[in-house]
C-alpha cells in the first residue's frame, strides 16, 4: 500500500490509502534493476517520437481551424480510449473525478493553443516555445504536490525564458500574440502534466486519457459550430485528421504512463529531443530556415530546461 494525496482545495491535502496495481510493480522493478534509460524515461522517448509526427500532419492543414482539429482528435480518441475500457471491464469515470475533470479541461485548453501555434509559427518555434511546459510542470508541482524547487533552478527557468525573448526577437514570423498564445499552452500543459502526477496510484491510464476527448468533444464541437465555423475537410484532410487523431491516442498513453512512472518535471525534459526533429521537419516538409540569434533562442530555452533535470537528478544522487 503506497499513500497517494487526493486535494478538494489548494491548501487542503487528504492522505488515502492506494493499492499499487501489478503494472506499477513491474515498472519500479525495472527501474530498480535496468541499468539503461527507465520505463518513465523510455515512455516519453516513445510519446516525444509520435507528437513530432502529429505536429507535421497538423502544420499540413493550416485552413482548418486549430479548434477543429482538437474537436476530430478528440473523437477519435473517444472511439478508441471508450473501447478498451469497456473491453478491459473498467470503470468509466474513474474515483477520482474532481483532478479528472481538471486534466480534461486543462488538457483541453492546451492542445487547443497549441496546435493553432503550430499553424502559425514555424515548426520548431512553436514546439520549443511548448518545451517550457516542463518548467510550468515543475513551477506547479512546487505549489500543489510540494515539490520543492532550488534556487539554482530558478535561474534556469529564468534561461529558458530569455531563449524564448531572443526567439521573438530575431524572427519576424512569431507574433507577440502567438508567442503567448505559445506559453500558454505551455502553462496548461504543465497543469495537466500535475493532475496526471497526482492521480499516479489512483488510476488506470487509459480513464486519465478518456477524461481528454469527454471534455473536448463536447467544447471544441460547440466552439467550431458557434465560434470559428466548422470548415469541411477534403477527404485527404479527413484521413490526416484521423490519423493526428491516432498519433495522439498512441501519444497521450506514452505521456501518461511515463508521468505515472517518474517525478513531475524530469521525464519532461526528455521530450527536448525532438526539437531536432522539428528543425528537420521543418525544413523538409514547410522549407522553414532560422537565423543565428532564433536558434540560439532555442537553444537556451533547451538549455535551461535540460539544466534543471541534471540538477534535480545530482540533488537525488547526492541524497541517497
Amino acid at each position: 500500500m503506497l499513500k497517494s494525496l487526493d486535494f478538494l482545495n489548494q491548501d487542503i491535502l487528504i492522505a488515502v490509502q492506494l493499492p499499487l496495481n501489478r503494472n506499477h510493480i513491474k515498472e519500479r522493478i525495472e527501474q530498480v534493476h535496468s541499468p539503461r534509460l527507465s520505463y518513465g524515461v523510455r515512455m516519453m522517448l516513445a510519446a516525444g517520437l509520435t507528437f513530432s509526427a502529429m505536429n507535421v500532419l497538423v502544420k499540413a492543414i493550416p485552413h482548418i481551424p486549430a479548434v477543429e482539429v482538437v474537436f476530430f482528435r478528440s473523437l477519435v480518441s473517444l472511439v478508441l480510449t471508450l473501447t478498451i475500457l469497456l473491453r478491459k471491464r473498467i470503470p468509466l469515470l474513474g474515483s477520482n473525478r474532481k483532478v479528472l475533470f481538471l486534466r480534461g479541461v486543462f488538457g483541453t485548453a492546451a492542445l487547443t493553443l497549441f496546435f493553432y501555434t503550430l499553424q502559425v509559427m514555424p515548426l520548431a518555434s512553436a514546439m520549443v516555445i511548448h518545451y517550457l511546459s516542463p518548467i510550468f510542470t515543475a513551477l506547479l508541482a512546487a505549489l500543489f504536490l510540494k515539490e520543492q524547487i532550488r534556487l539554482p533552478q530558478y535561474l534556469f527557468f529564468l534561461i529558458s525564458f530569455a531563449g524564448i525573448i531572443l526567439i521573438k526577437g530575431f524572427d519576424s514570423r512569431v507574433e507577440w500574440l502567438d508567442m503567448l498564445a505559445g506559453v500558454g499552452a505551455a502553462l496548461l500543459s504543465g497543469a495537466a502534466y500535475n493532475c496526471i502526477r497526482w492521480l499516479k496510484f489512483g488510476e488506470d491510464s487509459h480513464v486519465i486519457i478518456f477524461y481528454f476527448p469527454l471534455i473536448a468533444m463536447p467544447t471544441t464541437l460547440m466552439l467550431t459550430l458557434f465560434v470559428t465555423g466548422w470548415v469541411a475537410p477534403e477527404p485527404t484532410e479527413l484521413l490526416i485528421l484521423i490519423a493526428i487523431g491516432v498519433l495522439t491516442q498512441f501519444a497521450q498513453f506514452f505521456l501518461t504512463r511515463a508521468y505515472q512512472s517518474e517525478e513531475a518535471g524530469t521525464v519532461a525534459a526528455v521530450t527536448n529531443v525532438g526539437i531536432i526533429y522539428a528543425l528537420l521537419l521543418g525544413w523538409l516538409f514547410f522549407g522553414e530556415l532560422f537565423g543565428l540569434g532564433a536558434f540560439g533562442g532555442m537553444v537556451l530555452v533547451v538549455a535551461g530546461v535540460l539544466l534543471n533535470v541534471f540538477y534535480r537528478e545530482h540533488k537525488k544522487r547526492a541524497a541517497r
